[in-house]
Parts: C-alpha cells; structure tokens; sequence
C-alpha cells in the first residue's frame, strides 16, 4: 500500500467498518438532504395553520370551525395515505426514489393550492391532502436512507436529526407570516412553499442506500454506495453483511410476522401525533380567535413553540443513545401530557384578570406539549423502524405510522366539531380535547415500553 493511499477502516464487513470509521463529508451531506427536505416539505404543511387563521376573516372566506377543521383533516388524511404508500415503495424502488417523487408531488399540489379560487374551501381541502400525501411519505423514506448509512454507536441521533429539525418548518413559517404575511397574501404564502423543487439537484450526488441495492441482488452498487459514504476507494470496502436477498415485504407479512412492533409503532404514534398535529394545525387559530391575540403576537409565540419543539427533539435523539429509546418516550409521554393538562385547565381560569392570563397559561401548556410531546419525534420514527429488519423497514415504519396518522385526521376534525359552524371565539373549545392529549401522550409513552430496546444494536441483527 502506498503512503498516498488511506488506511481502509477496520471492520471484517462494510457495515462494521462504517462503524468504526468517522463520519465523513458524504455522509453529512446525506444527513443534511434529508434535514433540509423534511424542513423545507413540513414547511408548506404547517404553513397552513397560519393561513387558516388568515381565511377565517379574509374577504369571501369566513371559514367556520367545521370548514376549517376539514381543510386541516384533510392534510391530515393525506398524510396516513402517503405514510403508508410511500413506505412499501421505499422497501420497492427505493429510499432515493421515493424521497424524490415524494418532493414532486407535494411542489405540484402545493403550485394547485395556491390558486385555489375564493371561498372554495373544498378544493383547498383536496389539494391540502395532495400535500399532505407527499409529506407523508419525507420522513418514512429519510429515515431509514440515514440509518442505513451511519455508525450504530450514532444512529439514534444522526438518523433522528432527519426530524429534529421539522420545526424549522414551524419557525421558518412564523417568520414569514410576521414579517412578509401581510405583502404576500395567503396566495403568496402557500406558493413559498414551492421552494423544495431545488431539493431535486441535490439528490443527483448521494447513492441510494446500500442495504436496499443489497436486498435487490446489486452487490457491486452496494459496495459503491459503502464506499461513496466512507469516501475510500471501492477496493478497500471488505465484505458486505449478511443480508437476506429478496423483494419487499407484504402488507400482510408485516401483519403475520411482526404484529407486536407493528401494534407498538401505530398505537404509540397515534398517542403522540394526535396532540401534537393538533396543535400545530389549530394553535394558531386558538391563540389568536379564542384568547384574542393578534396575528403578529401568534406568529412571536409560534416562533417560540418551534424552537422549543426543535430543542426537544434534539434533545430526545441525543439522549436516545444514552438511556435508551424506551425511556427516552416514557419521558417525553409524561412531561408532554403534563403540558396538554396545563393548557385544558387554562379555560378553567376564574377572578378578577383570569380570562386575561388565560391565553398565557394555555401558550405555556401548548410549548410543554411541543418540546416534549412533539419533541419524541426526535427518535420516534428512527425508534419504530428499528422495530423491523431491513427488507421491511420502510413497510413495516409506514404502514405502523400511517396508521398512527389517523391521529391528524382525527385530532384537527374534534376541535372543528367542537367549535361547530362558528368561528373558534370561545376558549371553552380547548377544555376536552386537551383532557384527551394529555391522557394519550402518557398512554403513548407507556406503549413504547413495549418495544424491543435497540440503543446501540446494529441493523443487521435486528
């Protein structure tokens, strides 16, 4: 071996030397794909809070809560549908090319949106679904992209990074509602979220991951990809893992083989989206149209929930590598459903300034909830497709979370019917459905101490 060549990683597989080696530049190049894809794509879909609470006084709108409730749903209904769909096809053709089309089809219904006619609502709703439909599936196939290319040692928190900072998306919409809402327009604010076509470059310069070429028989691409993300020749990557050769699962393999991890990852998401969507989707609109703060205060304050909620979830994917993921979501379960209790009792205020400190103890209540409610989600999807072995990871994860997800179509439609025909300008409206966050978040946290442990394991024995 010659002085200008590198000492190759040790490691008698490709796997364990990627173990062992440092994280390279290809790697955080791959990491920062999928960062930038999932805060730019959760971007376009949290922006529409905002926007509903720019419909329900805009010329022509006046959208009632029950119209807006099915607008925010159907988002939602996008979401279980994509989760699920995307995640067999990531296990088919690909995590590359799923993560591509799922960009594609969230910039072309996102475009759509945008010229939604006045008042029609009903449209909205079905292209929100369209969104919500490529949304679904960014982070069922990023996931699994990362992990199946960095350290074990790691993998909690570079493969959880992928969704740490989704409230990016969160703080990124504040600001521009706050500062370029007004000049923009509700058109101007959906078409913003048209930026993520440029993603598609990008996705030109990484591999697809090498456990899925290896799955599918393409031995020589995996060697490739292990090389690209350990950035040494391809002659110095020693053998690949053991990994069982064959096409995806079924739907109905993941029900037959694995129906404990699969009852662990749909319940335990279920639990703690069920909260957490809801109030990204309808906090907006509550802080403002029930507690009377005005739009530039509600913009203020969510930038303050998102960046409470991306120090939450970067704090549960770090900690994920040292006490574990088990405990790990029993923590953010219990401390989240602490803050879903505090914002219920909010509208049980009474004396003298009691209504007034009302829609402060709520906001309160709601940024608990998402640093820690929604702060899980830090490790939540890395957690749950660890559940299942690499043929099925990306079914087992989107068929577990689109499922769970049905939690978006139903949280988002209980407050709309709660608040019924009117707009949102009572308080009371938050009282029972944040009783039943708060008791779900710790159901949630309860149920992922049903998973299999995998802090440290590697992918290829699970």
């Amino acid at each position: 071996m010659s002085a200008s060549t590198p000492t190759p990683p040790r490691g008698a597989t490709a796997a364990e030397q990627i173990d062992n080696h440092r994280l390279t530049g290809h790697q955080k190049s791959l990491i920062s794909m999928a960062i930038v894809g999932n805060v730019s794509e959760f971007f376009d879909m949290f922006l529409i809070g905002f926007i509903i609470n720019m419909l329900s006084s805009a010329p022509g709108w006046n959208l009632t809560g029950i119209q807006s409730g099915i607008i925010l749903a159907g988002a939602g209904l996008g979401t279980v549908l994509g989760a699920i769909i995307w995640g067999r096809l990531a296990d088919r053709i690909g995590r590359k090319q799923s993560f591509i089309w799922c960009i594609v089809v969230l910039v072309i219904f996102t475009a759509a949106s945008a010229l939604t006619p006045v008042n029609g609502w009903l449209l909205l709703a079905v292209l929100r679904t369209g969104v919500g439909f490529g949304v679904g599936g960014l982070n069922i196939t990023s996931v699994p992209y990362v992990q199946e290319f960095v350290p074990a040692k790691q993998r909690g928190l570079l493969s959880g990074l992928t969704s740490v900072f989704i409230p990016g998306g969160i703080l990124l919409g504040s600001l521009v509602t706050k500062y370029f809402g007004d000049d923009l327009g509700w058109r101007g604010l959906i078409a913003v979220g048209c930026i993520p076509i440029v993603l598609l470059a990008w996705t030109r310069v990484v591999p697809e991951s090498p456990r899925f070429y290896q799955t599918h028989g393409r031995e020589a691409e995996a060697r490739q990809a292990y090389a690209w993300a350990m950035e040494i020749p391809v002659e110095q990557v020693a053998a690949l893992p053991e990994i069982p050769q064959g096409t995806s699962v079924a739907y109905s393999t993941i029900l037959r083989r694995y129906p404990r991890q699969l009852l662990v990852v749909s319940l335990g998401s279920f639990c703690f989206i069920l909260g957490s969507f809801t109030v990204q989707s309808w906090g907006q609109t509550l802080l403002g149209q029930s507690f009377k703060f005005d739009g530039g205060m509600v913009a203020t304050l969510f930038i303050l929930v998102s960046l409470g909620d991306l120090l939450g979830r970067l704090g549960s994917a770090w900690i994920s590598d040292r006490i574990g993921r088990r405990l790990t979501m029993l923590g953010c379960g219990i401390i989240g459903g602490s803050g879903a209790l505090i914002a219920a009792l909010s509208t049980r205020m009474g004396g003298d300034g009691g209504a007034a400190s009302a829609g402060w103890v709520f906001f309160i209540g709601i940024l608990i909830i998402m640093t820690f409610g929604d702060g899980a989600f830090g490790i939540l999807n890395a957690f749950g497709g660890e559940q299942f072995p690499t043929s099925a990871r990306s079914t087992g994860l989107g068929l577990g979370y689109g499922i769970g997800a049905i939690a978006k179509v139903a949280g988002p439609y209980l407050v709309g019917a709660l608040i019924g025909g009117d707009r949102p300008t009572s308080a009371d409206v938050v009282f029972v459905p944040f009783l039943i966050f708060a008791v779900l978040l710790v159901l949630g946290g309860v149920t992922y101490m049903f998973a299999t442990e995998t802090k440290g394991a590697s992918l290829d024995d699970i």
